[in-house]
């Protein structure tokens, strides 16, 4: 279970995060509570995940590599790396 503090932290730190970027599918991550996200993978780097979305357009924060594509999004990494979603 979540801290208060702990909350109140994660919250504010998110909503710097949406106050600094406009994303390309209006936070629908975030007015979802988070229930609807991109699937991703986190394999280890800091600065993306893994995008295992099929529809990446017309995402901005989705970077092609070989035959994947990497999710920049900062919202996104946030939520993955600090939530564990």
């Amino acid at each position: 279970m979540m801290r208060s503090t702990q909350y109140e932290e994660f919250r504010t730190r998110i909503e710097e995060i949406i106050g600094t970027m406009e994303c390309p599918k209006d936070f629908a991550c975030y007015t979802s509570g988070f229930e609807d996200l991109p699937r991703t993978r986190d394999f280890g780097l800091d600065d993306c995940l893994e995008c295992l979305e099929s529809d990446r357009q017309p995402c901005r924060f989705s970077l092609a590599f070989g035959y994947g594509h990497f999710c920049r999004c900062p919202l996104r990494l946030f939520v993955a790396k600090t939530l564990h979603k």
